[in-house]
């Protein structure tokens, strides 16, 4: 593998410190599931500058890439990713200037939720329990409880395809159920300028002591998964119809659909891989349109090779 790599390798040695280079890295160790095979190479860009650079770095070299947050809405497969995954958790400086919240595409959705908290300010508080990333979450209008990013957003600072640099106003980021003119074009989030009003401070820490409460009795978080397995269909809920179908519970070798909330697949141990995620996946989605004529999307992305 190195020799494939070896031009691009060097000339990224110049750009990112060497702690900041791994080589056929597990994917495990960095997705909320825990699943996966090994990257050919993840880097870990510590500033915008180093970001922008390697990004165009991959680019010249007309290497794959993949950019990865927390892994938190991820399913790599059991065989891994060839090319680069660039790793953005240590791009996560977050600045504040009056009731506008600057926050590098790594910054962690809860840490950002906090610091809203803190300085009184309101409207962020549906994303404290979120398990992803700033930027993650921009791509794909990331939400819950009533909230979702294109609520507090007035824009990002991207990178596109060519490895140009721009920023895109609020109004030009299209936002949708779980998608983005981000998310359709392959940008790169670089960082996200967030809007939000000033509130009691005592009512935001309860709103959020609340809504972690109920994140805490709803969803499976005592096991690994990747979040909500499947879009909402419209005019049905996805855990409603998996239930329906008599999922609750239900067992394929080592993953399981949950038994708190049918929206979610995750693994019951150590022994389970991708391949028996996507396999449920599978019978689920053929059970429910067999019986209700609805084809279920899946919201988790599904990235590697089998």
């Amino acid at each position: 593998m190195y020799g494939d790599y070896k031009v691009l390798l060097e000339q990224l040695k110049f750009i990112l410190c060497s702690e900041n280079i791994k080589i056929d890295e597990s994917m495990k160790k960095y997705t909320t599931f825990k699943l996966g095979g090994a990257c050919d190479i993840m880097i870990f860009p510590s500033s915008e500058e180093e970001l922008i650079e390697s990004i165009k770095c991959i680019i010249k070299n007309k290497t794959p890439y993949f950019v990865l947050g927390r892994g938190s809405n991820l399913l790599v497969k059991d065989k891994g990713i060839r090319g680069v995954v660039v790793n953005l958790t240590k791009l996560n400086r977050v600045s504040i200037e009056k009731n506008i919240i600057r926050a590098e595409s790594g910054a962690n959705l809860s840490n950002v939720s906090i610091i809203a908290k803190d300085n009184s300010l309101c409207g962020f508080s549906f994303a404290c329990g979120i398990p992803g990333t700033i930027g993650g979450a921009v791509n794909m209008n990331a939400g819950a409880y009533g909230g979702e990013m294109s609520q507090v957003v007035i824009g990002v600072k991207v990178i596109d395809l060519n490895g140009e640099v721009f920023y895109i106003p609020r109004e030009e980021i299209e936002f949708g159920y779980r998608t983005t003119t981000v998310m359709e074009r392959k940008y790169i989030v670089i960082r996200c300028d967030i809007s939000l009003e000033y509130g009691n401070k005592e009512e935001i820490h309860d709103e959020m002591k609340d809504l972690m409460h109920k994140r805490k009795m709803k969803q499976p978080i005592e096991y690994p998964s990747a979040g909500s397995t499947f879009k909402r269909p419209e005019g049905y809920f996805a855990g409603k119809l998996i239930e329906d179908c008599g999922f609750r519970g239900y067992i394929h070798k080592n993953v399981m659909v949950s038994e708190k909330h049918c929206g979610f697949i995750v693994t019951r141990n150590e022994n389970a891989t991708a391949s028996e995620v996507l396999e449920l996946i599978d019978i689920v989605k053929n059970r429910v349109y067999d019986k209700f004529n609805v084809m279920l999307d899946t919201e988790v992305r599904i990235i590697g090779e089998d």
